[in-house]
């Protein structure tokens, strides 16, 4: 089992182990990660704070290339993306670790594995892709852990996954730093960009080990010119990270800099990790801050992880008919015509691409 001997060539003798992207050496063996918005500076023998990447001699590895901690198809509303080719199936991949260490996270037992704790089933880009298209999925998801600490196979396997044509979507907490973003350019198409007690920094600082979120903001504003679809969502935990205040300023963030149209989504937490001594968010919760998010002028308001909720559905922004229904992850009614538009009044929504139909939408009329 990995973690009973000590010594880069023990750490470079495992598997998942390849040479970083993104870094630079700063002398005396030192380098600096620039792939998240910490941008650690890792001495020879130790870890950046994901606790996958690696200083053996003044070079950077990745100990998690093709390490992975899942891999099988998904409905794409469970990203969420609810208005990026809506009904389609894409094949979701992790690995082990994270640059956060959130004290609520839902998949602890893959993002805090770091280190001599790194686990998984090795995978190529090629077979990732292969067992895609086997699957009948439409894209690849990079998420359950953050992408940016495996970004190295989340680039080839993109890489390869476009010439097959297959798109590419991203689960992310967007502390990412634009050199990434820029990096990856047109092999990402969409990317689900998760903030937690509404971006509050005091939050991020005692419940995530995050200083400043502002980065994230950054990088939304980087996604926008590489022409990535972008959905937000807002992790609402009750009692410390549920505040009008907070919703309110993201949601007007998000209305002068993305667009009012940009589906926000905001999540039910259930007890978990570190925080399991809190209660799920009350539903009257995630109701009143839908309210304060449309008053600030987003259009597209989802209420997430309340299966059965009204909001889980999409209405047309002019008139208010209902146009997709939803339960769950799974499309039950599609109402709009094959450009997206509304049957009732003929506004063309904000979706990017086609409907497709897939085995994970049940249909009736």
């Amino acid at each position: 089992m990995a973690g009973r001997r000590k010594g880069g060539k023990y750490i470079l003798d495992r598997p998942g182990v390849a040479e970083a992207r993104l870094w630079e050496p700063l002398g005396d063996g030192r380098v600096r990660c620039d792939l998240c918005a910490r941008r650690c500076i890792i001495v020879p023998g130790a870890y950046g704070a994901c606790g996958v990447r690696y200083n053996h001699e003044g070079r950077l590895y990745t100990l998690v290339y093709g390490l992975l901690t899942a891999a099988n198809p998904d409905p794409i509303e469970k990203k969420p993306l609810m208005h990026f080719e809506p009904g389609s199936c894409v094949f979701s991949i992790s690995t082990a670790g994270c640059n956060f260490y959130c004290r609520f996270c839902q998949n602890w037992v893959l993002s805090q594995a770091r280190r001599d704790m790194i686990f998984g089933e090795p995978f190529t880009p090629e077979e990732v892709v292969e067992k895609a298209v086997e699957e009948g999925c439409h894209g690849i998801s990079y998420t359950y852990n953050e992408p940016t600490i495996f970004y190295e196979f989340m680039y080839d396997t993109a890489k390869l996954a476009k010439k097959k044509g297959l798109f590419n979507t991203m689960v992310t907490n967007g502390y990412m730093t634009p050199e990434m973003i820029r990096e990856l350019g047109g092999l990402m198409d969409a990317a689900t960009v998760d903030f937690k007690g509404g971006g509050n920094p005091e939050f991020y600082k005692k419940y995530i080990g995050v200083l400043d979120p502002s980065p994230i903001y950054d990088a939304l504003l980087e996604m926008k010119r590489q022409g990535w679809w972008i959905e937000i969502t807002n992790l609402v935990v009750p009692e410390v990270g549920d505040k009008e205040e907070d919703v309110r300023r993201l949601a007007r963030w998000i209305v002068e800099n993305l667009g009012d149209e940009t589906p926000f989504h905001l999540l039910r937490f259930h007890p978990q990790y570190k925080m399991s001594y809190l209660p799920p968010t009350p539903v009257s919760t995630l109701e009143r801050l839908a309210r304060v998010a449309e008053e600030e002028g987003l259009k597209h308001v989802y209420i997430g992880n309340v299966w059965g909720h009204p909001k889980e559905n999409t209405y047309c922004p002019r008139c208010g008919e209902l146009v997709i229904e939803r339960q769950g992850f799974y499309i039950t009614r599609w109402r709009l015509d094959e450009e997206n538009r509304c049957p009732r009044c003929g506004y063309r929504l904000n979706i990017r691409g086609r409907y497709h139909g897939s085995r994970f939408t049940i249909y009736y009329i």
